[in-house]
């Protein structure tokens, strides 16, 4: 029961980790262009290989959250 309670608070952490970061990025002075880029190199970083399409919906999938 403990161990859920403890889960949850790590969910909750980096959900709000996630959603902070996105934010910071979507706001930053800079142009469309050019934080679709830094988001692309972030991922590949990260290993994940996004495609420029892929990119573009994941911006645009986040801005509708942030607009909700």
């Amino acid at each position: 029961m403990r161990d859920i309670k403890y889960l949850s608070l790590l969910y909750g952490f980096l959900g709000g980790a996630i959603i902070g970061a996105s934010m910071a990025l979507l706001f930053a002075p800079e142009s469309g262009k050019d934080l679709r880029t830094r988001i692309k190199e972030l991922l590949k970083k990260k290993g994940i290989d996004f495609s420029d399409d892929e990119v573009e919906q994941l911006v645009n999938q986040i801005s509708a959250q942030i607009e909700q």
